[in-house]
């Protein structure tokens, strides 16, 4: 160093922080987007709730909490801050910044526009589906934040514009020493399995279903192809989803994932993408509605008769063993009546005569139905409860969105091609039962309200309608 360099300012860049606030949509995970307003750069921009630190007395982590607090009105623990990505960044303006992009996905609150003044709209958006018009700077740390990177380069030229442009794309992702970061994309073992199976990937997208501790990613190659690489949370579902891949999944063509590669000791799966979104709080006209009911029942079928019926096995049936026990976990929860009526149906299924066993999904409901806006095909996905059982296994969550829908109902079995029989409609309440009492004990469990709410939904309805079926004076 020269005299003359020793005597220089130091060079320095102001440090900024941004909110990657996080949550689980109907159609994966979403982050939540402000609108500048007002005297402010990039006014008309979208752009991640932002700011700078206040001053030296604040760390980074403070800051952040802070600007939480300031731009959206919710509380952040300072202990749920995840650091995601860093972006050195250049405006084409030609002055530089550092921006921490942290990562949270617990808060307190519901986000509002607490400064009007410079800020005038507010979304979630999907984190897959970025919407135009953001600040470049942002789009940046957020595409690097998608492809799991730790550190990022984001220089724009003098003639760049503001506004991310995909035709002047200026991010340049720094190689990470120590593997991948964690939370946005699995080990470096599974990273190697799904390379070996696919080839480079370039982007990791995690979609996972956040209640049950799945751990699923969207992967795109280096050569444009879509992939899902999928870790199971045991053996046991990693040996069923495997099963059903390699076998009637295969039967169903472009209606089911195929499978490219599997790693039994890590449990992970790499399976082709499908066209369509889950049908999960998707809204569609009624007469699409019946027409899209019609092509599950339809769908369903090709499941159940993928290979021939067999007997069921011998002490098969509803699992009684395991109704005792969520009814142990789950009766302090339970509506008065509600144990003594799922207690009579366990009693009733004694007498009832065993169904024949086919392939069945296991856990067949709109979450893991896709339907494709195009054509209106539909397809499955999730396969990891796939086994042998009677038909009606396949019914029991399904039927929850046909309650108060006798049309879709109707609709459902002219696409499955017979109603069922009358041991099949007994034994579906009795299955329903159980699985809504699985329910509320999980839910407790687990902290899930609404899977408890759904649980205390369905047993009312099963016991309203077994009210309307039974003769007068039949309390039971």
């Amino acid at each position: 160093m020269t005299a003359a360099a020793s005597t220089a300012p130091r060079y320095q860049v102001p440090v900024d922080v941004h909110l990657i606030l996080r949550r689980r949509g109907d159609h994966g995970a979403e982050v939540l987007l402000s609108r500048r307003a007002g005297d402010v750069y990039a006014t008309g921009l979208l752009h991640l709730p932002s700011g700078h630190l206040d001053g030296p007395h604040e760390d980074v982590v403070t800051a952040l909490v802070r600007e939480a607090r300031e731009e959206t009105g919710i509380i952040v623990d300072p202990a749920d801050v995840r650091a995601a990505v860093t972006v050195h960044h250049k405006s084409p303006g030609g002055s530089s910044r550092i921006g921490l992009f942290f990562e949270v996905r617990r808060w307190e609150g519901e986000p509002w526009i607490a400064e009007p003044e410079v800020c005038d709209a507010m979304d979630w958006v999907r984190l897959d589906d970025l919407p135009g018009g953001m600040v470049a700077y942002c789009r940046a740390g957020l595409d690097a934040y998608r492809a799991g990177a730790r550190f990022a380069v984001h220089f724009q030229l003098s003639g760049d514009d503001i506004v991310y442009d995909p035709g002047a794309d200026r991010l340049r992702l720094v190689p990470d020493a120590i593997g991948p970061a964690s939370g946005s994309r699995p080990d470096a073992a599974v990273v190697a399995f799904a390379q070996r199976a696919v080839g480079a990937i370039t982007e990791w997208t995690d979609t996972s279903w956040t209640r049950e501790d799945s751990c699923v990613w969207r992967v795109r190659g280096a050569g444009g192809g879509t992939w899902y690489v999928k870790v199971h949370q045991n053996d046991r579902f990693h040996a069923r989803e495997v099963r059903a891949l390699r076998t009637w999944a295969v039967s169903l063509g472009a209606a089911a994932p195929r499978l490219v590669a599997a790693d039994a000791g890590l449990r992970a799966v790499v399976v082709t993408a499908l066209r369509g979104r889950p049908l999960h709080g998707v809204v569609l006209a009624p007469g699409q509605e019946c027409e899209v009911f019609c092509r599950i029942g339809a769908l369903a079928r090709r499941i159940h008769q993928a290979s021939p019926p067999r007997p069921a096995p011998v002490g098969s049936g509803p699992a009684v063993g395991k109704a005792a026990r969520h009814l142990e976990a789950a009766c302090s929860h339970l509506v008065p009546g509600d144990e003594e009526f799922v207690r009579e149906l366990v009693r009733r299924a004694e007498e009832l005569p065993s169904l024949e066993w086919v392939e069945t999904h296991g856990d067949f409901q709109l979450r893991n139905i896709l339907c494709d806006a195009v054509d209106g095909s539909v397809a499955v996905i999730d396969l990891e409860r796939s086994e042998p059982g009677p038909a009606v296994r396949d019914l029991v969550r399904l039927s929850d969105a046909w309650a108060s829908r006798p049309d879709l109902y109707e609709a459902f079995l002219a696409g499955y091609g017979r109603v069922l029989t009358g041991a099949e409609e007994a034994w579906l309440v009795i299955d329903t039962a159980l699985d809504a009492v699985s329910g509320v004990a999980f839910g407790i469990a687990h902290g899930d309200p609404e899977v408890v709410e759904r649980g205390h939904r369905t047993l009312a309805r099963l016991r309203a309608e077994h009210l309307r079926n039974s003769p007068v004076g039949d309390a039971s």
